[in-house]
């Protein structure tokens, strides 16, 4: 259900109303009690996600299953000081132009 924005053309008074779309739009100002009440044009709250999956902690590594019910750790990511070293122990040497 959504949250509407009214106004008194009478006195000014402004406040939010929580009502069904269904429901006729408010006509007496529960401030001055006179009917000049206008609905206005709001921007709405925004889309507004509830339960669980919408989180990136939602989507966890999990440990992958063996057969026979036993759980065995997810292999860990390879680490940069664990990389394997160039080729040459020097410094690289940019590719020579190609022959014609």
């Amino acid at each position: 259900m959504p949250t509407y924005e009214y106004v008194c053309q009478s006195c000014g008074h402004e406040f939010e109303q929580f009502q069904s779309m269904n429901d006729a739009p408010l006509k007496k100002c529960p401030a001055c009690g006179k009917p000049r009440l206008k609905r206005l044009v709001g921007g709405g709250a925004g889309l507004i996600f509830k339960g669980s999956g919408f989180y990136i902690t939602d989507y966890k590594n999990k440990p992958a299953k063996k057969e026979g019910g036993e759980t065995k750790p997810a292999a860990p990511a390879a680490k940069p000081s664990e990389a394997k070293p160039a080729a040459s122990g020097g410094e690289s040497k940019p590719a020579p132009p190609p022959k014609k």
